[in-house]
């Protein structure tokens, strides 16, 4: 992988990531495809409107249908028939949200399937070798997710398993690549070819660090300079938008980004509310994922450049105007808001699909929208703009 800044605007900034599989333009929305499948898209639809890079979960594949099953039918880039980026997150989250099924020890994580109730394990070796077997392009590290609240006492227990857990997941990585090197080079003595480029040819992931330490600044601080000791590819915020008011997210945002390398991707993780996103942004963060979209726009709350509309609101029942006059969607260019309301009382499925084309398409070309205001050095009056529409005042 390969990440090079392109613009900045006072501390916000577009870049690029380079993988073998695709370019992705930062800061950026990853749609979440947590068991291989953004619901209700086809893999084509993603990237007809502008997706470069999706998320899975290493926990729900891990479950069903296994990894060693996606491995055996060719990783999940043909599973799911995605031939773009993939980022994988490392269980780590949803173990954590299974609080009472599971026990954490120093070697990892026993918990049980929300599925069948049936034990497992899961430590850092095992997260590492269930996205290698899995093939994503991106995989991230094992962390303990710390809870808000939390006492301080907690939380640094749970950063320093979390930085104990992150030296290991590097190590198994580095042994993975190790060993490719010793093939390559035993290819090139053999054949007298040049070797197989690793970047282009290899299944070496990059590995993203994950910073922890709850809603206190100097372990945030303590936490990131630990990982930087251990050396990632990028770096992400875990552990934040799990229940904290938004002033204290917002504290812990703008006290870690600047403090993050410049030279590496930052990462912001479940976080997609878009005012959320915009002071992200403002600070320096380049990556983001949640199921905001998605998850909305199945309960029929839709995103668009006048705030959110309820589309089951009684005022739109024989409303003959597309969903947003500003939107190229399929869906603002073919349906009304009276028909869109009809699908989803009606509950058709159709309505899952219109609505989910919609919000991902709105999010994405908030996205590249925001992208061109970085580029432009307008940011400033593109988040006042956007926080005008979505709260009623700018921040």
């Amino acid at each position: 992988m390969r990440f090079y800044i392109k613009h900045i605007d006072n501390k916000s900034r577009t870049g690029a990531i380079e993988t073998a599989r695709g370019v992705v333009n930062t800061p950026a929305f990853m749609p979440v495809g947590t068991q291989g499948t953004v619901k209700a898209m086809f893999p084509e639809e993603l990237k007809e409107i502008g997706a470069e890079i999706i998320l899975s979960n290493t926990y729900h594949l891990y479950l069903r249908p296994g990894h060693e099953i996606i491995h055996q039918l060719g990783g999940l880039h043909k599973f799911i028939n995605w031939s773009g980026p993939i980022l994988t997150d490392s269980g780590g989250f949803q173990v954590y949200s299974l609080s009472s099924l599971r026990r954490i020890r120093e070697d990892g994580v026993e918990f049980r399937s929300h599925i069948d109730g049936s034990l497992h394990f899961i430590g850092p070796e095992k997260a590492m070798e269930i996205q290698a077997m899995l093939g994503s392009d991106i995989a991230m590290a094992f962390d303990e997710c710390t809870p808000y609240p939390a006492e301080y006492e907690y939380a640094v227990k749970s950063l320093e398993l979390t930085t104990k857990w992150a030296g290991r997941c590097k190590e198994y990585c580095e042994s993975v690549k190790r060993r490719i090197a010793k093939t390559e080079i035993k290819r090139y003595e053999d054949s007298g070819n040049s070797p197989i480029h690793p970047f282009t040819h290899s299944p070496i992931q990059s590995l993203f660090g994950i910073i922890q330490g709850g809603m206190y600044k100097d372990l945030r601080k303590r936490s990131l300079e630990e990982l930087m000791e251990i050396g990632f590819d990028g770096y992400a915020a875990g552990g934040l938008s799990v229940g904290e008011p938004k002033e204290e997210m917002y504290e812990i945002i703008e006290f870690i980004a600047p403090l993050m390398p410049e030279d590496r991707p930052r990462y912001l993780m479940g976080v997609g509310d878009l005012v959320d996103v915009l002071v992200a942004v403002e600070n320096g963060f380049d990556m983001f994922d949640c199921v905001m979209p998605t998850r909305n726009a199945r309960n029929g709350t839709l995103f668009t450049s006048r705030g959110r509309i309820s589309i089951k609101r009684t005022e739109f029942k024989a409303d003959p105007d597309p969903l947003d006059p500003d939107c190229n969607c399929y869906t603002c260019r073919n349906y009304s808001k009276a028909y869109l309301r009809h699908l989803f009382l009606s509950k058709e499925i159709l309505s899952m699909r219109l609505n989910t084309i919609h919000n991902l398409y709105f999010y994405l070309d908030f996205f590249r929208k925001m992208r061109e205001a970085i580029d432009n050095r307008t940011f400033k009056q593109f988040k006042k703009y956007w926080e005008e529409v979505w709260t009623g005042h700018p921040r």
